[in-house]
């Protein structure tokens, strides 16, 4: 596949996969014709953040790329501890999995990260994960960060981004890391069009993660946890809309997982805060969303393997081999693909729900506030 750079959106190809594994080439504008009369599309309108902040580790005065890659909650107000990867010297010209190590760093090292003093916490069983405490007040963060912070980038794009490349149409209250890129999709017309035929639309919150940490074995740990909000009028209607028989279509992998999170929770969609901490594959039974909208991606990544939720492996390796001989564009600003949900892999029956809703208990996370 093609990869493809800012605002070469207009153009943006859509592969359908349908429950029965047929495709449909399609453009991304035509999307509206795949869906029915009461189906309800769900979008993640999280703002992304420049969470990538150059500076220098203190002890050794080395040059040092942070990127921010966590939070323990989505409140503005509480922005002065996140998780977050480390890099040696280097910037996004360099590949991920080629990028240098840090110094070797330790809990109560200094890092200077601009305007901005952070100690580190913890480092989280891996010589680039680290658990960072900035020495300022949340508004302070926001500031540093608003200043001195970029978007984070891979070197597959040459030119510097800027944040409003990373933003998506529906953006709004900045918790993501990295832009919930199938959301590139989304445009006002787009929504326009799609209630027009009857479908309806809303939106939760999600912090997006980042997508690579240039390790193998810490991205066979992605995504990391990551804190979600449904607000009430998006838990009704995803509500209403399965108690009418319609399906719920997720926009992104972010979508999916808090969805799917909150189900496990309480057996059906409620409103309220609580972290993603689950990973999707092909074991998973799907118990809400019926569809996905993705990016394109490649085998081997944590969105590919949530991908194989929806449909099996053979009908998803036929659906890669078409992105290729069409010459679909990949990554997070690429093309798109619709994948509809076999009928083998629906909810088809309550324990393995009950049995997900038993492991969710055994953690500690906060639940979401009682269903209305």
């Amino acid at each position: 596949m093609i990869v493809a750079r800012p605002r070469q959106r207009a153009d943006a190809k859509l592969l359908v996969v349908g429950a029965d594994g047929s495709l449909s080439h399609a453009t991304r504008r035509e999307l509206p014709e795949f869906l029915r009369r009461g189906d309800l599309v769900v979008a993640n309108d999280a703002a992304t953040l420049p969470a990538s902040l150059h500076g220098v580790h203190g002890p050794t005065c080395a040059a040092i790329e942070v990127r921010l890659a966590g939070r323990r909650t989505l409140a503005a107000t509480d922005f002065t501890q996140c998780t977050a990867l480390v890099f040696g010297a280097g910037d996004f010209h360099g590949r991920t999995e080629d990028r240098a190590l840090p110094p070797a760093l330790a809990a109560g090292d200094r890092l200077t990260l601009g305007p901005l003093q952070a100690k580190i916490e913890r480092v989280l069983a891996h010589p680039r994960l680290v658990e960072l405490r900035f020495n300022a007040s949340s508004a302070e963060v926001w500031a540093g960060i608003a200043r001195h912070g970029r978007p984070i980038q891979y070197a597959h794009v040459p030119e510097p981004l800027a944040l409003w490349d990373v933003w998506i149409p529906i953006a709004a209250t900045p918790v993501a890391f990295e832009p919930p890129s199938a959301g590139f999709a989304l445009d006002w017309r787009m929504i326009a069009a799609l209630c027009e035929r009857g479908i309806g639309f809303v939106t939760l919150t999600h912090a997006a993660g980042i997508s690579s940490t240039g390790d193998s074995a810490l991205d066979a740990r992605l995504p990391f946890v990551e804190p979600y909000f449904i607000p009430a009028l998006t838990a009704r209607a995803i509500r209403r809309t399965r108690d009418r028989g319609g399906r719920a279509i997720a926009v992104g992998t972010t979508v999916v997982r808090a969805l799917e999170h909150a189900a496990a929770l309480r057996g059906v969609v409620c409103a309220g805060a609580s972290f993603a901490d689950q990973r999707i594959g092909a074991g998973t039974v799907l118990n809400v969303v019926d569809a996905v909208l993705s990016g394109t991606h490649e085998p081997g990544t944590s969105h590919y393997e949530l991908l194989r939720a929806f449909i099996d492996d053979s009908s998803l390796r036929e659906a890669g081999a078409a992105l290729d001989a069409h010459g679909y564009r990949t990554h997070e600003f690429g093309d798109s693909l619709l994948v509809e949900r076999g009928e083998a892999r629906g909810a088809a029956a309550n324990a393995p729900l009950a049995r997900q809703r038993e492991h969710q208990s055994s953690r500690t996370i906060r639940s979401p506030a009682p269903c209305r």
